[in-house]
């Protein structure tokens, strides 16, 4: 069942170490600005956690209450 507003991504492996590569560097790039890195580390964690082909990506906007 979908969540209203969320679609499935199927990614793989490959695309998976892509995503947390991306996030790792604007992690550190976070932490040389003294800035907060709880969001991208909890997205982190959810991408590893779900493993690829399991994650749900809400669609554009929808977290902002307009849709395209």
């Amino acid at each position: 069942m979908s969540v209203r507003g969320t679609r499935k991504l199927e990614i793989d492996e490959y695309e998976q170490g892509i995503l947390i590569n991306a996030l790792n560097l604007l992690r550190n790039q976070q932490i040389r600005e003294k800035r907060p890195t709880d969001p991208i580390d909890e997205l982190i964690m959810k991408i590893i956690e779900h493993g690829p082909r399991n994650l749900m990506v809400a669609e554009k906007g929808a977290a902002y209450g307009y849709s395209r």
